[in-house]
């Protein structure tokens, strides 16, 4: 099955700007070679539902180490027979 989801995790104990965090949770997917794009409100992950929320798990595990209040959101749209679905649903839109 085919998972987009769109994740927000940051730190709440580390001031205002968290940006280092959301690096590192970058960095996580990056190596995860699962498709996603960065928007101003968090991150698009596409792959299968297993691959996806290993990765949400290891975003988790690269803040936890040193965040004593992690905020996390996850939303999931889950569809079989899909491919490519995070540049086709934005193609039907445009």
């Amino acid at each position: 099955m085919s998972v987009i989801a769109e994740l927000s995790i940051f730190p709440m104990d580390k001031g205002d700007s968290v940006s280092p965090y959301v690096k590192r949770a970058l960095n996580v997917l990056k190596s995860s070679g699962l498709m996603f794009q960065l928007n101003p409100m968090g991150t698009v992950i596409e792959g299968d539902w297993d691959s996806v929320m290993a990765a949400v798990s290891d975003c988790y595990k690269a803040l936890e180490a040193d965040c004593d209040r992690i905020y996390m959101t996850l939303k999931i749209d889950a569809r079989k027979g899909r491919e490519y679905g995070m540049l086709s649903k934005v193609a039907a839109v445009e």
